[in-house]
């Protein structure tokens, strides 16, 4: 079965076809560095995570870009708040957040780029859509976007311009969903923007939230690229004026795929501090909460269908991680003894073929539950050939690979360990394979072997 995905552009599941053959570029809105990433946005990035794990496991060469918004009106309000530098607070977040993310087991994108890296991109591209009449210039500096001059405008939310209340324009980075107005290429300087303020040819300013995405995704991914995710709450007014600005600046489609999550209800409720179900990662640890069993809440219901996290789950979703990694225990006593083999079990076409199916993730994971139970007893009576064990473990450690639930004995790397293998990351980005090879040979010295996965680098003790 083809991969089909849900496209949020054309509301109907779409055959996916790569533009260009075997590679797969995927542009994902990243965090607003003001504070930290909350269970909700978590939902999205684990979403995210698994879609670009399954397309890895189809075979196919990922470029993944998630972007960091280190500028936009929350994190200028919160450095004016706190009185320090917008760099000191983006900084701090962003650490928080990638701390976040390596414990959630969520693979690194290929590129975090950040807003404040790509002004020039931004000025470069506003400045053609003024140069070809999509924009306009107001008194103050601003430049805003004519969203009547975009005939499509709306079409990825099914919003009809001409039967809304329309105001002139609006300057806010985010508003509500009966606003369709000219929204803000670039913001005019105003007094609480202190020294944040570039130079452009119309005045004075900052670029606005939704020029910063199309701008970054360009530069990273091209004009016209594959796959572009998000929540729900991004798909307006975010995502709906990335592709009026982008295709306009290009006169090119922008992107083939849209794939959006939707909405974390927790407890069964909207996240609210007033509720106090606002979990943030650091929450969860507290309640002593493990990754695996977080990915479990996470990715137990469809992607596109509003699902409900819960503390009060955590003893469910933990002995359905122990289950699994006991599984794993076993299989590996077991293989042992065993030479390695490719074969797989029938349930494995079932579990591809839902997860084929627009990332069915209840399906997959009933056709594995289902076949763990029938595989253990088969363990328990000693009635499991030699073909069929090679197989499950075969078929596990592909499951693994996928949603990460085995948990793993904490692996200790002290810190020059740690460095070794950043900087071997770099060379390998930069291609360069000589340094790559000799950083390997030292770890080994050290007393550690690193393989290269399609998940990124794997570090093992000798």
């Amino acid at each position: 079965m083809e991969l089909r995905l849900y496209n949020s552009f054309s509301r109907k599941k779409e055959i996916f076809k790569p533009i260009k053959n075997g590679s797969v570029g995927i542009y994902t809105c990243g965090p607003t560095v003001y504070d930290y990433a909350h269970i909700g946005n978590f939902r999205t990035f684990i979403f995210e995570d698994l879609l670009k794990r399954w397309l890895l496991h189809l075979g196919y060469n990922v470029n993944h870009i998630m972007n960091i918004t280190d500028l936009d009106d929350k994190t200028i309000k919160k450095a004016n708040f706190e009185n320090v530098d917008l760099k000191t607070i983006t900084d701090r977040y962003s650490s928080y957040f990638m701390e976040d993310l390596e414990w959630l087991k969520i693979i690194p994108a290929n590129d975090f780029p950040k807003a404040t890296d790509h002004i020039q991109n931004m000025i470069n591209m506003i400045q053609i859509l003024l140069d070809k009449n999509f924009a306009y210039t107001e008194n103050d500096g601003s430049v805003y976007f004519d969203i009547s001059s975009f005939q499509k405008y709306g079409h990825l939310t099914r919003i009809d311009i001409k039967n809304q209340k329309q105001t002139v324009r609006i300057s806010e980075d985010e508003y509500d969903k009966d606003s369709p107005n000219d929204f803000a290429l670039w913001k005019g300087w105003k007094k609480e923007d202190g020294n944040i303020v570039w130079d452009a040819p119309w005045g004075k300013g900052r670029p606005g939230w939704h020029i910063e995405c199309s701008a970054m995704s360009i530069n990273t991914l091209g004009e016209h690229f594959d796959i572009h995710c998000g929540g729900v709450d991004n798909m307006f007014p975010h995502h709906e004026n990335e592709i009026a600005q982008s295709e306009c600046s290009t006169g090119k489609q922008f992107v083939n795929y849209w794939l959006h999550s939707e909405f974390l209800l927790v407890d069964g409720a909207k996240m609210s501090k007033s509720l106090n179900n606002f979990y943030k990662i650091k929450d969860l640890k507290k309640n002593r909460f493990c990754p695996e069993s977080i990915r479990y809440q996470l990715l137990s219901g469809h992607y596109r269908s509003k699902i409900s996290f819960s503390l009060d789950r955590k003893h469910e979703s933990d002995k359905i991680i122990e289950r699994i990694t006991n599984f794993d225990i076993l299989l590996n006593q077991k293989k042992q003894k065993i030479s390695p083999s490719n074969s797989l079990p029938n349930a494995y076409s079932e579990f591809s073929k839902a997860m084929n199916d627009d990332l069915n993730t209840p399906r997959a994971l009933a056709v594995f539950f289902d076949w763990m139970k029938s595989e253990s007893k088969k363990i328990k009576n000693n009635s499991l050939g030699t073909d069929e064990l090679l197989a499950a473990k075969n078929f596990l450690d592909i499951f693994n690979s996928i949603f990460d639930f085995v948990k793993a004995e904490p692996l200790i790397i002290p810190i020059k360990i740690k460095d070794m293998l950043k900087s071997r990351q770099k060379a390998r980005k930069d291609k360069d394979w000589i340094l790559s090879d000799e950083i390997r040979n030292s770890l080994r010295i050290e007393g550690w072997i690193v393989e290269d996965t399609p998940n990124g680098q794997k570090l093992r003790k000798a």
